[in-house]
């Protein structure tokens, strides 16, 4: 019982000062933010390799998650002979969770993962100890670009995976199970609020992004010089950032009153 406490005791304290160790990057970060220079041909960079290399896989997952939606919610409206409905439910369940949710994972498992392993390569290879060495603080030249690209993109792409969800439900609802195209568009008018629904999905996508900016730029900055360590750093970069995305999720739910 004694070594069982001791271990959780060990465990416990150990989870606090990674926490800590996170929340001190966390303030590194913010401190670069505010001091010049502002890098904006390597932000613009990084923008594209995190945004618009994720284009194909968000928008591809949204046509096909709405088409989903569109199935599943217009078999069980038809039980309570309200199909006309179809539009509200494909638009608000993808506008108030699954857009920000999914769209946070996927980004997590291709961009968040490629720049907790881009970062964990430097590290391995002493880059990060050349750009110190030329008297440029590697948070600044970096961390940061990194950081701020996929805290915008976030809800970018959560707005993409929104509309080519509707567009999916749009095609199997109308084209494949022969709703009339304007009672889909009115459902889907008719429900949404702008204030309550787009501006509590933009706050999760913005939150989620911050997250997998912080987890995906820490982990890969911390991670061992070795080859399994950066393997480490990006496993824990894809599990972390998801775990938290979830409960980050329903916390923001709660607070925002859906």
């Amino acid at each position: 019982m004694r070594r069982a406490i001791e271990a959780l005791g060990a465990r416990s304290s150990d989870v606090v000062a990674g926490l800590g160790r996170i929340a001190l990057f966390g303030r590194d970060i913010l401190v670069s933010l505010v001091r010049p220079p502002v890098r904006l041909q390597r932000i613009l960079a990084e923008i594209y390799d995190a945004g618009v290399r994720s284009l194909p896989i968000v928008c591809t997952s949204g046509v096909a998650v709405g088409g989903v939606l569109a199935l599943q919610g217009y078999n069980t409206l038809s039980r309570f002979g309200a199909t006309e409905n179809l539009g509200a439910v494909v638009g608000l369940t993808l506008i108030r969770e699954l857009g920000p949710v999914l769209t946070g994972l996927l980004v997590t498992g291709r961009a968040g993962s490629a720049n907790a392993a881009e970062i964990g390569t430097m590290v391995m290879t002493e880059q990060i100890d050349g750009i110190k060495t030329l008297a440029v603080d590697p948070i600044e030249f970096v961390v940061v670009p990194k950081a701020i690209a996929l805290t915008l993109i976030m809800p970018l792409l959560s707005g993409l995976f929104i509309v080519f969800g509707v567009f999916g439900g749009w095609l199997v609802g109308i084209e494949l199970l022969g709703l009339d195209g304007g009672i889909y568009l009115s459902s889907l008018e008719n429900a949404v609020d702008f204030r309550e629904d787009v501006g509590g999905s933009l706050l999760k996508a913005l939150v989620f992004g911050m997250l997998v900016a912080l987890i995906a730029t820490y982990r890969g900055y911390s991670s061992e010089r070795s080859t399994s360590g950066v393997s480490n750093a990006t496993t824990k970069t894809v599990v972390s950032a998801s775990v938290c995305i979830v409960f980050a999720d329903y916390v923001i739910t709660a607070l925002w009153g859906f």
